[in-house]
C-alpha cells in the first residue's frame, strides 16, 4: 500500500488527462446503466406551477446513436456557452491592466506592509465567504487576485488559490443574507412545506444567527488550515520569472497613482451602490422590480447585475489600473493601454484547453442524468427510512453531500429532494428552514470537492499555471480535503447544537416546530 502511494505521488496525471478519463468513464457508465435499464420514479416540484409531479428518470446512453450525435453536435456550442470561459476572459482583461500598470503591486504593498501574514489570510478568507453570496462569478475574480496577493506578499501563489477556492465553494453554505441560490431553494421549500402547513412562508433573515456563528468559525478554521497545513505543504515559490523585488516605501509617482485610482474607483462604486438601493431619489435604477425579494431584484434572472456583473467588475478593474498608470506615469500612450489589457491573456492557452475538456465532461455528465438517477434513488430511500431526530438530520446531511459530486446544481438536487425531505423533517419536528439549511450546508462541502462543478476547472487551471508540472487534479482535491472535513464537522456541530438547544436560526425563525 505504501509502495502504491509513493508511485502515485511520483506519477502526476495532467489535469487535461484527468478530465479526458472522467469523460470516458461517464460515457462507458451511461452505456452500462442504459443497458441494464436503470431508472427511478420520484416526486418533484414543478417550479413554474408549484405543483408536485411524478418524474421518471432514465439514463441517456452516450454510446447510443443519439448520444454520439449529442457529443459531436453540441460540444462546440457547449464550450462557447460555458460560463467560466467568457467570464474568465473578460475578467482577465481588467486584471491585466491592474497588474501590468503596477497597481496591484502597490496596493498589496500598502495593505500588507504592516499587517501580519496570518491576518491578511484571515481577511481574504472572510471576504471570500461573504462575497460567495453573489454566486459563481466570484471564482473568476478572487482566484486570480488571491494568487497575485500571495505572490506580491512573497508567498506561494498556489496557497492563495487553494484558500480562495476553498472559502468560496464552502461559503455557498454560509450566507448572512439570502443569496440568489437560497431564494430559489426557498421557493421549493415553501411549496414542499405547504403539504404539512398551508401557505408556509420563509423570511429573508431566517438564518442570520446561525450563519454569523458559521462565518466566524469557518473564517478562523480556514485561516488556520492555510497557515498550518497548506502553506508548509506547498513550500516556497521557486519560479525565478515570478520573483517580486523588495520595496521599502512608496515613491511620489506611486502615491499619485493610488490617489487617482482611489478617486475614480470611489466615484464608480458610489454610482452603482446608489443605483442598487431601492426607493431612494434618482436611485435603484439597476434593480428588477418585478421580483419580490431584494436579492432577486439584484441577481435574479434577467436582472441587470445577473447579465452585466462581470463587465461591471472588469470596468472597475480597468478604471483602477488605467488611472493608476496615468498617475504613476507607467502608462504613457494608447499602445501601453492596449498591451496592458492583454497582459493577463498571455500564455492563457493551457487554461482554455482545460476549460474545453472540463466543459465536455460536465455537459456529458449532465446529459447522461447519472447524477439525477442517484439523487432520485436516495430520495426514495430516505422516504422509507423510518427514523427521526438526530439520525434523520445526519442522514439528510450525508445524502445531500454525496449527491453533490455527480449533480452539483443546488437547485436541480433540491428540486428532487425537497418534496420528500421537507415533509419528512417537518413530521420529525424540524422546521422547513432547518431542512433547507441541512441540505445547503452539506452541499457546499461536496461542492468544493467535485470536478463536475464548473468553476473547479478555473481552480485547477490556475494551480497548473503556477505549479507547472507538480500539480494534478488529485493533488488539487487533496489540498481541499482538510478544509472540507473541518467545515463539515463545524456544520454538523452547529446543526446539532441549534436543534438540541432549540436556538432560533434567525430573526423570527425557529429550528424546531
Amino acid at each position: 500500500m505504501k509502495k502504491f502511494k509513493r508511485m502515485s505521488d511520483k506519477v502526476i496525471l495532467h489535469p487535461m488527462m484527468t478530465f479526458i478519463l472522467l469523460t470516458a468513464f461517464v460515457i462507458v457508465l451511461s452505456g452500462i446503466l442504459d443497458l441494464f435499464g436503470a431508472s427511478v420514479t420520484y416526486t418533484s416540484i414543478n417550479s413554474r406551477t408549484g405543483n408536485f409531479t411524478s418524474t421518471l428518470i432514465t439514463v441517456d446512453s452516450l454510446l447510443s446513436l443519439s448520444g454520439i450525435k449529442y457529443v459531436f453536435s453540441t460540444t462546440v456550442r457547449n464550450f462557447a456557452d460555458f460560463a467560466p470561459l467568457s467570464t474568465l476572459l473578460i475578467t482577465l482583461i481588467g486584471l491585466g491592466i491592474m497588474d501590468r500598470s503596477g497597481f496591484l503591486d502597490t496596493l498589496f504593498f500598502v495593505l500588507t506592509k504592516k499587517l501580519n501574514k496570518t491576518f491578511v489570510t484571515f481577511i481574504l478568507v472572510l471576504l471570500c465567504l461573504i462575497f460567495s453570496i453573489t454566486g459563481d462569478l466570484t471564482f473568476v475574480i478572487f482566484i486570480p487576485l488571491s494568487a497575485l496577493l500571495f505572490k506580491y506578499g512573497k508567498r506561494n501563489p498556489m496557497a492563495g488559490i487553494v484558500t480562495s477556492f476553498a472559502s468560496l465553494s464552502l461559503g455557498y453554505g454560509i450566507n448572512i443574507g439570502m443569496s440568489s441560490i437560497d431564494s430559489t431553494l426557498t421557493n421549493m421549500t415553501e411549496i414542499a412545506a405547504s403539504t404539512i402547513t398551508k401557505n408556509y412562508s420563509i423570511n429573508t433573515h431566517c438564518y442570520i444567527w446561525i450563519m454569523l456563528a458559521a462565518l466566524i468559525f469557518a473564517s478562523i478554521i480556514i485561516t488556520y488550515i492555510t497557515e498550518r497545513i497548506t502553506v508548509p505543504k506547498l513550500g516556497k515559490y521557486q519560479d525565478e520569472e515570478e520573483i517580486v523585488e523588495d520595496k521599502e516605501k512608496l515613491t511620489r509617482k506611486e502615491k499619485r497613482g493610488l490617489l487617482f485610482a482611489a478617486i475614480g474607483c470611489i466615484l464608480y462604486i458610489i454610482f452603482f451602490i446608489w443605483n442598487i438601493i431601492p426607493n431612494v431619489p434618482l436611485g435603484g435604477n439597476l434593480l428588477n422590480y418585478r421580483e419580490a425579494r431584494y436579492i432577486d431584484m439584484l441577481f435574479g434572472d434577467n436582472s441587470f447585475f445577473a447579465d452585466g456583473y462581470v463587465f461591471v467588475i472588469t470596468f472597475l478593474f480597468f478604471i483602477a489600473g488605467f488611472l493608476y498608470g496615468l498617475g504613476s506615469k507607467n502608462i504613457e500612450n494608447h499602445r501601453d493601454v492596449a498591451d496592458y489589457l492583454g497582459h493577463s491573456l498571455d500564455e492563457i492557452g493551457k487554461v482554455i484547453m482545460l476549460l474545453f475538456f472540463g466543459s465536455l465532461f460536465i455537459s456529458l455528465l449532465r446529459y447522461s442524468k447519472i447524477g439525477d438517477l442517484l439523487t432520485g434513488l436516495l430520495t426514495n430511500g430516505i422516504s422509507n427510512i423510518g427514523v427521526g431526530g438526530i439520525p434523520l438530520l445526519v442522514i439528510v446531511f450525508v445524502i445531500s453531500l454525496i449527491t453533490t459530486p455527480l449533480l452539483p446544481s443546488f437547485a436541480a438536487r433540491w428540486n428532487i429532494l425537497s418534496s420528500s425531505v421537507v415533509p419528512l423533517m417537518m413530521t420529525a419536528g424540524f422546521s422547513p428552514e432547518f431542512a433547507q439549511l441541512t441540505f445547503s450546508s452539506a452541499s457546499s462541502i461536496g461542492y468544493a470537492l467535485t470536478p463536475a462543478m464548473a468553476y473547479f476547472v478555473i481552480y485547477v487551471a490556475y494551480m497548473e499555471k503556477y505549479g507547472k508540472k507538480d500539480v494534478g487534479t488529485v493533488k488539487c482535491i487533496r489540498l481541499i480535503h482538510p478544509y472540507a472535513i473541518s467545515i463539515a464537522i463545524v456544520w454538523l456541530a452547529l446543526l446539532l447544537l441549534w436543534y438540541l438547544v432549540g436556538l432560533p436560526l434567525g430573526i423570527s425563525t425557529a429550528s424546531v416546530l
